[in-house]
């Protein structure tokens, strides 16, 4: 039998503190990294705050509106990014970065503006020739280095991403017994929600220039594309597979996320829209179905069956990925709108109130809670009483059936649901002849 001494203690606690060297050497790396590059950052915020936002505020070059819109936040942005420079030059990430979460509202509004202000800073740059001619002499600076006013206004959504990337290695290199650990983690999680935001502010903004594109490539206006939560997916050429086994035609296909967009291109030889598409059919995909059909083709490819509540599609590519990525990119944008639009209905007949109350019923009583309800129940216990009595004085004085219907409902609603029986007018003749 053998016998394997383990590690002794002076081995595993040098192990752990070479472990404890290699998380502080790498803090130490990142930290002076972020110092660094904070510094740069709030140099350029002043270039922009001091050349452009202040004097142009004070020349009155540009409206205040236009102003806004070009620069939003940045002024405040730059004022707290200082304030944060200060506590890491100290040495203080956790405290520093602690302040600095809470005024990240500046960041989230700039975000928001950021694609409005480079449509505006184009406009302004085509029409306003004083703008156009002082934005050239301040970028001519020395302190610009060749950096362009457009370049400037997109570092603090680049900063926010580096935030988020310094922010994960401090933590992991700090050890959970730091006081900085949860003021770092804290940190993470907020500098992440702000860089989610910007992605998917970037993702909209593309979107929405890619349906732009679609439309105008579109000839005329009857098929509009433009749609609030519509989502381009991709576009491509199809031949389609007619149903009368004629020869296969090659359409043009426009994915969304709730459409698929079938169309034509126009005659080379129209003045305007040669290079257009003109939209033909416009097939939802709410209750649509994909199928991948095999065994069509002779050489490779396939076709994709689509069918829809009033139609269906046979479209056939001699190219096998192509194939399969417009089964994919179909098959998931169904099941993405399906799933979505899935609404947990209320069954109606326990949403509805009783149309009739019955009057020892337990089942409805908000039913005859009601001020009027209650009023129409005392009303008709007071005709109830007044019947009982007109009945037991006609058998005491004989007086006659007529005259009871009037005297019990004041002489109009029993005696017209009397009178209105087909059968009426002969048993009070009757009765009459027997009085008399």
């Amino acid at each position: 039998m053998s016998f394997f001494p383990g590690p002794s203690g002076p081995l595993v606690h040098t192990s752990i503190q070479e472990q404890r060297d290699r998380w502080e050497r790498k803090r130490s790396r990142t930290a002076r990294e972020l110092v660094q590059t904070e510094q740069r950052y709030c140099q350029q915020l002043e270039l922009v705050t001091t050349y452009f936002v202040e004097i142009l505020k004070a020349k009155g070059t540009l409206r205040q509106d236009i102003r806004e819109s070009i620069f939003s936040s940045i002024k405040s942005i730059h004022s707290v990014n200082q304030s944060l420079l200060v506590h890491l030059e100290n040495g203080y990430f956790g405290r520093g970065f602690d302040q600095f979460c809470p005024q990240l509202y500046h960041y989230k509004t700039y975000v928001d503006n950021i694609h409005n202000a480079s449509k505006v800073l184009k406009i302004q740059l085509k029409r306003n020739k004083a703008f156009r001619r002082f934005k050239k002499l301040q970028e001519d600076r020395p302190e610009f280095n060749n950096c362009k006013l457009e370049e400037l206004l997109q570092l603090p959504t680049q900063r926010i991403h580096q935030y988020k990337y310094f922010l994960q290695d401090l933590t992991e290199n700090t050890s959970p017994d730091n006081p900085e650990f949860l003021q770092l983690s804290r940190a993470v999680t907020s500098v992440s929600e702000v860089s989610r935001r910007i992605q998917d502010n970037a993702r909209s903004h593309e979107n929405h220039l890619q349906l732009c594109r679609v439309q105008k490539l579109l000839k005329g206006q009857k098929t509009k594309v433009l749609a609030a939560g519509r989502w381009y997916i991709r576009e491509g050429w199809l031949r389609m597979v007619p149903r009368k086994g004629a020869e296969t035609k090659p359409k043009m296909f426009f994915l969304f996320s709730d459409m698929l967009l079938q169309a034509k291109r126009c005659s080379p030889l129209h003045p305007t829209s040669g290079d257009k598409f003109v939209g033909q059919h416009a097939y939802p995909l709410q209750e649509c179905t994909v199928e991948k059909v095999f065994g069509h083709t002779r050489s490779q490819g396939g076709l994709l069956s689509l069918t829809f509540p009033q139609a269906k599609l046979l479209l056939m590519s001699s190219d096998q990925e192509d194939l399969n990525d417009w089964f994919e990119s179909l098959s998931s944008a169904i099941r993405k709108l399906q799933s979505n639009s899935t609404v947990v209905h209320r069954r109606d007949e326990l949403c509805r109130k009783p149309l009739h109350a019955a009057p020892d019923s337990h089942n409805t009583p908000s039913s005859s809670n009601t001020p009027g309800r209650k009023r129409n129940m005392v009303r008709h216990s007071h005709t109830l009483e007044r019947e009982r009595k007109a009945v037991s004085q006609s058998r005491g004085k004989g007086v006659g059936l007529r005259s009871l219907a009037v005297l019990c409902c004041g002489g109009k609603t029993v005696l017209e649901l009397v009178c209105s029986c087909p059968h009426a007018s002969e048993p009070f003749s009757r009765l009459e002849q027997r009085e008399q």
